[in-house]
């Protein structure tokens, strides 16, 4: 099947990466065949549902280059599940007995789309997996060619997620200033709140990328101004087991020590033990249209403060989240090497008709290749066990307690 018109969509929660992204879609078929037509839904599914878009017209085609400068997306995003009926029908993206699917099935077809490229984590690419499916079953084939988004680096079985590197060099640059206020009064404890839902990459990440940064700096003791003050003493993951006993204890010592104390602490950390503690005391905890929790209307960063602030004898408590400072932010050198390799492979694949979400296939050597939408997933756990972590947690006398695995 000759490729005559190509649609992009950018979805679910910002990455560093969606912008170069759909940049180096365009720039790759503009190279390879400039008379593919390509379109671009807005906001994602919901531009998809309502058949709002735009296209990419030579003019756009010459400014595609300068979408690898920034962050966020330029054609948006949303978080839109087309098997989620209910939810497509309160905010009004199809009407009351229509089936989301089949609008979007039948807006694909109305705009004559060869190929779909979906930009998103597990939760877009799964639910085009969910349309390219009805759309086979209803005889119109359509080749769907995922990129995996997320900064969780936590989609099955890809081995680095576009954007994940930047968010953690993002992360630390945020934490370097949150730590800098570490003298704004005796006995602070600050809690630097990173996204993460299922998965600790990201926290621990940025804990690796800001000491890297501590390595770097000249210190000045005999003014007060020591490593120790600046540095991570806690990294709390969902992966690992939290005892707030012990560590209150271990921490005590660092805050008696040094007068502050500064954790890292990934937002799924402790997850279930706060909206179990929430739900037995009667509050409704709120989920977003794909059933997960809405970490935001539940704060872990201020439960965990809580948690410790007494416990450590803190004067003055600040929690500080990075995540939609990192999130938005444009891709450093290291992912956009990674979003070029990879929407060149998009583009080759969908020219010959294969489908999937392209990444290095953690089941398969870490080759990069269309790994078939049945095979993706979310949730991926951080592995603990990597020896750059046990090293972190050894140098801040930290124990390594893995955490037993968890279902979502």
């Amino acid at each position: 099947m000759a490729v005559r018109r190509v649609a992009l969509l950018t979805a679910g929660g910002f990455a560093p990466c969606l912008s170069s992204s759909v940049g180096g879609l365009i720039e790759r078929y503009t190279e390879l065949d400039p008379e593919i037509e390509i379109i671009a839904y807005l906001h994602g599914y919901h531009g998809l549902l309502t058949g709002n878009k735009i296209e990419i017209d030579e003019e756009a085609r010459k400014q595609a280059h300068v979408l690898h400068k920034f962050g966020g997306s330029p054609i948006g995003n949303s978080r839109v599940k087309l098997t989620n009926v209910k939810d497509a029908v309160k905010r009004g993206l199809v009407q009351e007995g229509q089936d989301p699917l089949h609008v979007a099935a039948e807006q694909l077809k109305a705009d004559g789309v060869d190929v779909l490229h979906t930009i998103g984590g597990d939760d877009t690419n799964t639910t085009a997996a969910d349309l390219a499916a009805y759309l086979h079953e209803n005889g119109y084939e359509l080749t769907v060619v995922g990129l995996p988004k997320t900064i969780d680096n936590d989609v099955v079985p890809i081995k680095q997620s576009l954007g994940a590197w930047t968010a953690a060099e993002e992360g630390a640059k945020f934490a370097a200033n949150v730590i800098g206020e570490n003298r704004v009064g005796p006995r602070m404890l600050i809690v630097h709140e990173v996204m993460g839902r299922h998965c600790g990459w990201l926290t621990a990440a940025t804990a690796q990328s800001y000491r890297g940064w501590l390595d770097d700096q000249e210190w000045a003791p005999a003014l007060g101004l020591t490593r120790e003050r600046w540095d991570v003493h806690a990294v709390f993951l969902p992966e690992l087991e939290i005892d707030l006993e012990g560590e209150a204890k271990r921490l005590r010592g660092v805050m008696d020590e040094i007068g502050n104390v500064n954790i890292f602490l990934s937002e799924g950390a402790g997850m279930h033990e706060i909206v179990a503690q929430l739900e037995a005391a009667g509050e409704t905890v709120e989920r977003d249209p794909f059933g997960h929790v809405k970490l935001d209307t539940i704060n872990p960063g201020q439960w965990f403060a809580k948690q410790f602030a007494e416990k450590l004898g803190a004067e003055k408590v600040m929690v500080q989240k990075s995540g939609y400072f990192s999130r938005a932010a444009a891709a450093n050198a290291e992912d956009l090497r990674l979003i070029k390799s990879m929407t060149d492979y998009a583009v080759e694949c969908a020219l010959r008709g294969e489908s999937g979400v392209i990444g290095h296939d953690e089941e398969d050597g870490d080759r990069l290749k269309a790994i078939a939408f049945p095979r993706i997933a979310g949730g991926k756990a951080f592995d603990v066990s990597q020896e750059w972590f046990g090293q972190i947690l050894a140098e801040i006398g930290q124990p390594l307690v893995p955490a037993a695995p968890a279902e979502h």
